[in-house]
């Protein structure tokens, strides 16, 4: 029932048709205000995507949107978690029951059930969806997604920075569980990387985990951000939408080069990471978490792209030649997160004595 489509202006990147194809403007209308305010085009499909989820949910009730309550949004959570993620079809079966504990990696199996994160990200969608026709008058009075008056009380005094400590959840939202960096012991590392499938995975995985670059900010490289005699890449970060450099590892650049001399070179402003089934054209989200898939299916792991951000993030943190400055200390969000949701995590942590003297004082 309806579907998430490429829209046709800069201001839409996205939109959500019903079953007969036609556009859904209230959502619509939401996405454009975000867009407004300088939204990425990937924020606004995974609200599209939310909203779809939303809209099929009361196509199924048989309800309005102007119609929806509380019970509504309660229904939601419930279904979502009960049911199947159909990106985790996407995958092989992982060794073990749901929830069961990997033994060589130590980390559980996803749950049945979407993750908390995710659903906490769904009510973020729908509240904003009802607060922005709330303000132009044609939605209903009253938010189904029910808020927390508490946060909204600390806010105003200013403890933002002791929200979390002192502020109880919203009714509905769901606990989430702090998380320890998930570093990647080096001997299973090695096991890992020698996995990879050949020069291009093999590249990818060390340009990841010597630069701590996002996975989409990979995904976009060119032969232009490349710079071969000063060990750099060039990237876009997310929060900055300013070009800048970043420095890779001297093996992440011999395996790149290995890689381009078999494959052959991409066209100008192309990216340099193909898909090599049937056509070439350049690697997806789906198609990189793939090069990660196969090497768990052969070494019996459930590791992912976060695993290796973690051991990245914390080999620049233990690395004397980094100032603390340098080293960055938040996680990249999953696509179905966005910057409404808790999604940042300070990895750079303390193990035991390791803590580095940068500062002793002022010469006697």
């Amino acid at each position: 029932m309806g579907s998430v489509i490429t829209g046709r202006a800069a201001l839409l990147p996205f939109c959500v048709v019903d079953a007969d194809g036609e556009e859904l403007e209230p959502v619509s209308a939401y996405l454009r205000y975000m867009m407004l305010g300088n939204a990425s085009p990937l924020t606004c499909r995974s609200y599209a995507f939310g909203l779809l989820r939303w809209y099929r949910l009361l196509w199924c009730l048989e309800i309005g949107w102007e119609q929806a309550t509380e019970a509504e949004v309660a229904t939601l959570v419930g279904w979502l978690q009960n049911a199947r993620d159909p990106k985790r079809e996407r995958k092989q079966t992982e060794p073990g029951p749901a929830g069961s504990v990997n033994l060589k990696t130590g980390k559980p199996s996803p749950r049945v059930g979407y993750a908390p994160r995710t659903i906490n990200h769904a009510l973020t969608v729908v509240h904003g969806f009802y607060s922005f026709h709330g303000r132009s008058g044609d939605g209903p009075v009253t938010n189904p997604v029910p808020d927390s008056a508490q946060r909204w009380q600390v806010l105003a005094h200013g403890h933002s920075l002791e929200l979390e400590q002192i502020v109880q959840r919203a009714p509905l939202r769901q606990q989430v569980a702090g998380r320890a960096p998930r570093l990647i012991p080096d001997t299973l590392w090695a096991e890992l990387f020698a996995a990879m499938a050949g020069d291009r995975d093999r590249a990818l995985l060390a340009f990841y985990v010597s630069t701590g670059a996002r996975v989409s900010e990979l995904l976009r490289l060119t032969l232009e951000d490349i710079d071969w005699g000063g060990q750099l890449i060039y990237v876009v970060p997310m929060r900055t939408k300013l070009r800048q450099p970043i420095p890779a590892s001297p093996d992440a650049f011999r395996y790149l080069g290995h890689y381009l001399a078999s494959d052959g070179l991409p066209a100008p402003g192309q990216p340099i990471w193909r898909s090599r089934r049937d056509e070439s054209r350049p690697m997806t989200y789906w198609a990189i978490q793939r090069v990660l898939q196969r090497a768990n299916e052969r070494l019996g792991t459930n590791w992912t792209w976060h695993d290796a951000h973690h051991t990245a993030l914390t080999r620049m943190a233990d690395d004397e030649r980094l100032m603390p400055a340098e080293v960055p200390t938040t996680a990249a969000p999953a696509p179905e997160e966005d910057r409404a949701s808790k999604v940042e995590t300070v990895y750079v942590f303390l193990r035991g004595s390791g803590c580095r003297i940068v500062y002793e004082g002022p010469p006697e």
